[in-house]
């Protein structure tokens, strides 16, 4: 029991009090604030099939996996973004040069122009704000390890207080502190995640993500342009705004599932942004030659 108080002592005053507002407050503030799982009779019949499926089949491995397979999910992040911007950049790009041009082979270069541009400037932003999200959280991953060397006490009593923020009574939470202290994994992995709210074991790899968000520009891209590569201006202008609805659509219904969000909202909301790009791009490409005199 001394080892257990002594952290409290020593250059504490401040988690001392804090300590004592967790353990008075308690009781009135668990269950408020916070949205609990859905009731088991609101789930819908097919959800409870999946997690009866689920049980049936669980192995101890799938647990594991199951965050890598949620990481592999997060790539999606860049292709989605990707495609969506390589669809309506170049569509407004090659409408508001459609607009106010009736030679397609200048739509063409001005869309492979900003295709190309596009593609190494979204892969290459990606990249970068990638590798520096990964070193900020290196370092403050650095110096949490160093606080738990240093002055162990102090980072033992924050796990405590991290643990009744969430409900946990004061002895509870001491009880799983003494726990979790016990292994120098789990101790940093518990300051990582419930303090810093960051991934001990981060997935990303800034040089994928890049190269699948410069890649989706790139594909998505060839949507709005590629009837300009057979067609003259105003036939391809149709075909293009036709083409490029039709895959927001499908974006938007990937987007909508993936997000577990409203189909039809999710659709519509995608679609509107493209058209309001394409309608705007092509207003552009007819008004600012006749306001500069050409």
């Amino acid at each position: 029991m001394a080892e257990t108080a002594a952290p409290r002592t020593a250059g504490c005053d401040g988690y001392d009090s804090a300590v004592e507002r967790h353990a008075n407050s308690s009781a009135d503030s668990s269950g408020n604030g916070s949205e609990g799982p859905r009731p088991r009779d609101e789930l819908s019949p097919e959800r409870l099939d999946e997690l009866a499926e689920k049980a049936r089949t669980f192995e101890a491995a799938s647990l594991f996996a199951e965050k890598e397979r949620i990481a592999g999910r997060g790539r999606i992040r860049q292709f989605m973004f990707g495609s969506l911007d390589g669809l309506l950049v170049p569509l407004g790009v090659v409408s508001g040069v459609a607009g106010g041009t009736s030679n397609s082979k200048i739509v063409v270069v001005a869309g492979v122009a900003e295709a190309f541009a596009g593609a190494l400037s979204m892969g290459a932003g990606e990249y970068l704000s990638g590798k520096s999200e990964t070193q900020v959280q290196a370092a403050a991953i650095r110096a949490e390890e160093e606080e738990i060397v240093a002055i162990p006490d102090i980072e033992r009593l924050e796990i405590e207080l991290l643990f009744e923020r969430e409900g946990l009574s004061p002895d509870d939470a001491r009880l799983v502190a003494d726990k979790v202290t016990t292994s120098h994994r789990s101790w940093v992995n518990t300051m990582v995640e419930k303090e810093l709210g960051l991934s001990a074991e981060p997935e990303g790899n800034a040089l994928k993500d890049s190269l699948s968000m410069g890649a989706s520009y790139l594909l998505a891209s060839l949507v709005p342009l590629g009837p300009y590569l057979f067609l003259s201006v105003r036939p391809a202008f149709i075909l293009s705004v036709v083409l490029t609805v039709v895959a927001l659509l499908l974006i938007g219904l990937v987007k909508g599932r993936l997000a577990e969000m409203s189909l039809w909202r999710s659709v519509v909301e995608v679609v509107l942004i493209g058209v309001a790009s394409a309608a705007g791009g092509y207003l552009l490409g007819t008004l600012v030659p006749h306001l500069i005199g050409s």
